[in-house]
């Protein structure tokens, strides 16, 4: 039986709270909506354009965002929103809340504070378990001989992949921590990104994709900590995810330009893993054009025989601290 490596991702340890205020909320609506009022204000102000991946531009005469920039990240009307801080009774849903939240970079604390003060249930916050790739999984991987595939969990790290896929999108032993997320090959891996033919396409496609998923584990700190790590390292990134495009995963084709075995164009598919939440199996096929398959073969040719499955080692586990 073959060795593999295993990476894990540890459950979430957000024990952050809110020194100055608490989630006990007057039954008085109005004193409740200036108290929303009130906070979203309080939060506004402590962020800067650059945290947001926003521009300085002029000067500032109050500090941290203006109105209008919070209304732009969170997709509402100016008006309305100067309303909602201002205590009017424009009563906002759990989806614009939950935009607002992530507008102003809440964490859980946060995020459920502003949901009690408007009078909605609290998002819950689903478990963060430890991700482990089951050994009938790496076999069915080992046996795609002629398949590039990963595992991805539920960021969009890269758990266990096999030979084909570490020839032809590898080496993903280079990789550590939140190096070794898709999503963060796509936009801040210079190797990985020239390697994308239609990189513009399919850059947008992937983020669209991933803000469908991760609305799932709203106010997780890792994923809060991907998306300032993206935002950094990628103007398209900082660009592109403040407009909440969603789309649901799909499949297709991918051409590449791969450094030493030149265009490659594969058709690619992405399972659900049955007995993991989350977990997605995807499985690149070689096409005719540009003679892929045999293209691959020769990639193969020089992998070490006999190379395993490789899962991520347990020193190179993305930690879950901001």
């Amino acid at each position: 039986m073959r060795s593999c490596k295993q990476f894990l991702t540890d459950p979430i340890t957000n024990t952050a709270m809110m020194r100055n205020m608490t989630d006990a909320v007057t039954t008085d609506p109005s004193i409740r909506r200036r108290e929303a009022g009130i906070f979203l204000r309080s939060r506004r102000e402590r962020l800067r354009p650059g945290d947001v991946g926003l521009p300085q531009g002029f000067r500032r005469r109050t500090p941290g965002l203006r109105r209008e920039e919070v209304a732009i990240l969170a997709g509402v009307g100016t008006t309305w929103y100067t309303w909602l801080e201002q205590g009017r009774d424009v009563r906002p849903s759990p989806e614009v809340l939950a935009a607002l939240a992530d507008a102003l970079r809440l964490d859980t604390a946060e995020r459920r504070h502003l949901f009690l003060l408007n009078n909605q249930p609290a998002p819950q916050i689903r478990p963060a378990a430890p991700e482990r790739v089951d050994a009938s999984l790496c076999r069915m991987l080992d046996s795609l001989t002629g398949q590039p595939a990963l595992v991805l969990g539920r960021r969009w790290d890269i758990l266990a992949w096999n030979r084909a896929a570490d020839a032809v999108f590898g080496p993903y032993d280079r990789l550590r921590g939140d190096e070794c997320n898709m999503l963060n090959l796509v936009f801040a891996d210079q190797e990985h990104r020239r390697l994308l033919v239609d990189w513009e396409a399919v850059a947008k496609s992937a983020i669209a994709m991933f803000r469908g998923d991760c609305v799932r584990y709203a106010g997780d700190a890792s994923f809060e900590r991907l998306v300032v790590r993206l935002t950094e390292r990628s103007p398209e990134f900082a660009a592109w995810w403040p407009r909440r495009e969603v789309a649901e995963p799909l499949a297709g084709r991918k051409r590449l330009d791969h450094p030493t075995a030149g265009r490659m164009e594969f058709e690619y598919s992405s399972f659900s893993v049955s007995n993991q939440a989350d977990m997605k199996l995807i499985v690149f096929t070689p096409l005719e054009e540009d003679g892929s398959a045999r293209k691959l073969e020769r990639l193969l040719a020089e992998v070490p025989p006999g190379s395993p499955v490789q899962r991520r080692h347990q020193d190179q586990v993305p930690s879950t601290e901001a």
